[in-house]
């Protein structure tokens, strides 16, 4: 049953009432509406056409295709609050979109209070993990953007806080919803390939162009004070996401210093590696950063064949490439390499960024909160994983501990002075360097 067959449903209850069936019994009207409200509170596909959900947006620059996707999707989802700390970015949502139906915040304080079932949070990178416990303890639904925290201390915390609330958390890594890695995550659950043994992911995008506009001028801007290996999670979590496994160790790379990142500003090195262990013993590598020449590409390695994305330089990066035996040790003479172009699922996804992504992460989103059990989100768990950095910075605090200790204990005269600084979630260089 859907929302067509409801309309019907009531054009001809209408046309009862109106005389236009004069033979029909009005105790059968009666019926018909009790067994309507049976089918709407017991039919999950009819509850999800009548449930609108309302959704506020904390930063309105990122946090427009979000606001786009509500009006997108017209019986889903509405937006009715926007906050943001600059008032020149509300007032150009305001003039898009008008405040007729959308209150406009300044002050998150405010802007939580508001009636709303969701919120997504499209503020900075580094402040998403606090804005979410918030939300969390307030009763709210969270669909959060990249990162997801930045400490030990704030992953347990929005842990916790998910836990406790049972209220749905969305990471919103957006790369895991690309047509093509959705159809390798496909193929994967099918055993097209078996299982992983390596796996690469690549997220090269040269910022030197925009970097103005996209940290907006601020000299303290979280892009300006990011390690290298920090904002990992475009090529590492696709391919998390495909195979489900997590990962149990780490080791990160950081590039040198460059002169185009000094000219930016940046403080960070001009590209990020990490060697990955996942729990079955296979091995991924991410490469990410600032490298002259953008790239988006994927490929995993099975037990018995490799499925990988177009190359960008080759005009086919929406292409898919599928090499795979029937079983471990057929190695037929013949080559069984296919490629194709996965099908986009809504006309609508062509208008929204990054491949259509960023229509299909909220749509999942909206429709695990609708009562879809199916919906395909990234809950807080598996954030965490591609999450690595922090546990790079686990390998770099047992090392500064080993070297640093000593200086620590010298300085401050107490080895509880570690206890206290696990508690804070600052790293130890940060406190040595305070």
């Amino acid at each position: 049953m859907n929302l067509q067959i409801l309309k019907l449903s009531i054009n001809f209850v209408s046309m009862v009432f109106n005389g236009e069936k004069a033979n029909f019994d009005h105790k059968k009207i009666y019926f018909f509406l009790y067994f309507f409200e049976f089918m709407f509170y017991t039919n999950k596909n009819l509850k999800e056409d009548f449930i609108m959900i309302k959704v506020g947006v904390l930063g309105a620059y990122r946090g427009t295709s979000m606001i786009n996707y509500c009006i997108a999707s017209k019986n889903k989802a509405k937006v009715v609050a926007i906050c943001d700390k600059n008032s020149e970015v509300l007032e150009r949502q305001k003039a898009a979109h008008g405040a007729e139906d959308i209150t406009y915040y300044e002050n998150f304080d405010d802007f939580i209070n508001h009636d709303m079932d969701a919120v997504v949070l499209a503020n900075y990178a580094t402040e998403h993990a606090p804005f979410a416990v918030q939300c969390l303890k307030r009763g709210l639904h969270v669909f959060s953007e990249v990162l997801p925290c930045q400490t030990m201390k704030e992953a347990v915390e929005l842990i916790e806080a998910v836990e406790k609330s049972g209220k749905v958390y969305a990471y919103g890594e957006n790369y895991c919803y690309m047509p093509t890695v959705m159809e390798m995550k496909r193929l994967y659950k099918q055993g097209k390939i078996g299982e992983i043994e390596y796996g690469e992911g690549e997220y090269i995008h040269n910022c030197e162009s925009i970097w103005a506009s996209i940290t907006y001028g601020e000299r303290d801007h979280w892009r300006n004070n990011m390690y290298a290996t920090f904002y990992c999670t475009h090529s590492i979590g696709p391919l998390i996401h495909i195979c489900g496994l997590k990962p149990v160790s780490v080791v990160g790379f950081e590039s040198s210093m460059t002169e185009r990142k000094l000219r930016n500003g940046a403080k960070s090195g001009l590209f990020g590696i990490e060697m990955i262990t996942l729990e079955n013993g296979a091995i991924l590598k991410s490469i990410h950063g600032d490298l002259y020449k953008d790239s988006v590409w994927y490929s995993v390695y099975g037990s018995k064949g490799r499925i990988e994305s177009g190359r960008a330089d080759s005009g086919k990066s929406e292409m898919l490439y599928v090499n795979a035996d029937n079983y471990c040790g057929e190695y037929p003479s013949e080559s069984r390499t296919t490629s194709y172009e996965p099908a986009v699922r809504n006309g609508v996804v062509e208008y929204f960024g990054h491949g259509g992504s960023d229509y299909y992460i909220m749509d999942n989103f909206i429709d695990k909160l609708c009562g879809k059990e199916e919906a395909d989100i990234i809950d807080v768990y598996e954030a965490m994983n591609p999450q690595l950095k922090i546990n790079v910075d686990i390998k770099i605090r047992n090392f500064l501990l080993q070297k640093a200790l000593f200086y620590i204990q010298k300085k401050n005269g107490k080895k509880s002075i570690l206890k206290k600084l696990q508690k804070s979630g600052k790293r130890i260089a940060d406190f040595i360097f305070d």
